[in-house]
């Protein structure tokens, strides 16, 4: 009888506990969507900026703002990049680090219609950073919110990190010790559909190569001039040759940035801009050394010179499978969304616009958890954040299913009220999985030894980037 009362006694409160859990993550959801509406408006608010990277000072000071205002203590401008900041709350272990990004593209300016309109502007939001960075700091507010409303111990901490889009802003950071402060990194991203799953992503090298030559008369003297788009024209093709003898899974991409000024006058300045990508960041340092064996050959062999700036360098993520775990959980409880008649006459006159997938809309109400995805085809500078602390992140449905990133379909999609839906997912999931994380210790440490063991005891991290100063002006041309 002692035995059986003393096991109903230990039912009743694991019960007790677990209903705490789910009250604590039930307010957490409702504080979250009480102000759907302020952070609707403040993601609007930086999509319209549509600031690229390390040129995103509006959108970065609201978001500073907003943090302050919810009482958080701003450090701004850390890692030598003006637009990147660290805010924090509480004291002490465990720290719960939460990543924000902010930055738009270059060259996607679209209005929120089904049908291709730009605004008129240089950039938009084609990769939804605008809902990023405004998601992730709804969900920080609101684990601050619960920690002092409990007094929880703890640290949590917002990373806002500029230029993710080809800048590697988060390289820098990690490079000055920002990320090492924190015991457990979240993230996530905009997509079309909603997902947790322990997947890597694509290590990346990039950089600008810029031809000097001999400027003359093209018609006149072509002799006495030796053409910079020459060299660069000789590299392309000798890279593109190469793709042949590169394993299968390496991505090569380049644009002309700067291909002379008139036909009749002999180019005396080109620029090509490369990235290379893998999912082992070993291969992306054996390509790039070729690549630049490229250019010194297109150089000699077109009378030119050349140089080379060297603008990102990721790693791939390290995927941590207990944290996955920890958080498709979260997902599931949170759900996905219906679309309203609105959006779905929207999102169906999109969907048959060129370089859309035909989907089902319900995905959006969906959720896709550990399916398999050995690599995804991006990359990111998370990659670099996950090989110093423990990371985990999610996708969820800001576009309508179908839509591919950087295009201008996910423009528009990312500032209607699809993308804020969106958001909203991400912004409850993050902070259950920080309220869960904050308050079962023996999941950081799960995780914590997972990810020592898949990076390896002697790892030492390196950047691929070297000593360089942040590349505040890799986007002016």
């Amino acid at each position: 009888m002692l035995r059986k009362n003393i096991f109903l006694f230990l039912l009743i409160i694991v019960s007790l506990i677990a209903n705490s859990q789910d009250l604590d993550k039930k307010k957490a959801i409702a504080r979250i969507a009480k102000l759907e509406s302020t952070y609707g408006q403040m993601a609007q608010k930086i999509w319209t900026y549509a600031e690229v990277g390390y040129k995103e000072k509006q959108s970065s000071l609201l978001l500073q703002e907003t943090l302050k205002q919810a009482g958080f203590a701003i450090e701004a401008g850390v890692a030598d990049i003006p637009t990147a900041f660290v805010a924090t709350f509480g004291q002490g272990k465990p720290v719960i680090g939460i990543m924000a990004e902010y930055d738009a593209l270059p060259g996607l300016s679209q209005d929120t219609i089904p049908v291709k309109r730009s605004l008129g502007g240089n950039s938009g939001h084609a990769c939804g950073h605008h809902l990023f960075g405004t998601g992730s700091v709804a969900a920080a507010i609101a684990v601050k919110d619960w920690m002092k409303e409990t007094g929880q111990k703890g640290t949590i901490k917002l990373y806002g990190c500029p230029a993710e889009e080809g800048g590697a802003g988060k390289v820098y950071m990690v490079r000055a010790g920002l990320f090492a402060q924190s015991d457990i990194m979240l993230h996530w991203h905009p997509n079309d559909e909603n997902t947790v799953a322990a997947s890597s992503s694509l290590a990346n090298k990039a950089g600008k190569f810029r031809f000097y030559g001999l400027a003359s008369h093209a018609a006149a003297s072509p002799e006495r001039g030796r053409s910079a788009l020459d060299g660069v024209e000789a590299m392309d093709y000798m890279v593109n040759m190469m793709r042949e003898h590169v394993p299968a899974s390496t991505r090569i991409h380049y644009v002309i940035t700067n291909g002379g000024k008139a036909p009749n006058i002999v180019p005396d300045f080109a620029e090509v801009y490369y990235y290379i990508r893998s999912p082992n960041r070993n291969v992306v340092f054996d390509v790039w050394d070729r690549v630049e064996k490229a250019a010194e050959g297109a150089a000699l062999g077109t009378g030119t010179k050349f140089e080379v700036e060297l603008i990102s360098g990721v790693y791939e993520i390290l995927p941590n499978e207990h944290l996955a775990e920890v958080m498709a959980a979260n997902l599931k409880m949170v759900g996905g969304y219906v679309l309203s008649p609105i959006e779905t006459a929207f999102a169906k006159q999109l969907q048959q616009t060129p370089g859309m997938e035909p989907m089902d809309l319900n995905t959006t109400n969906q959720v896709f958890l550990n399916r398999p995805d050995p690599s995804s085809g991006g990359s990111t500078d998370v990659g670099d954040v996950s090989w110093v602390v423990p990371t985990i992140g999610l996708g969820t449905a800001t576009w309508v299913p179908g839509t591919s990133a950087h295009s201008w379909q996910a423009v528009a999609s990312g500032g209607t009220s699809i993308g804020r839906k969106g958001m909203m997912v991400a912004a409850k999931t993050i902070a259950l999985t920080a309220i869960d994380l904050f308050k079962n210790p023996k999941m950081i440490q799960e995780a914590t030894d997972e990810w020592t063991k898949k990076r390896g005891v002697d790892f030492q991290y390196k950047s691929l980037l070297g000593n360089r100063k942040p590349a505040l002006n890799y986007r002016d041309n």
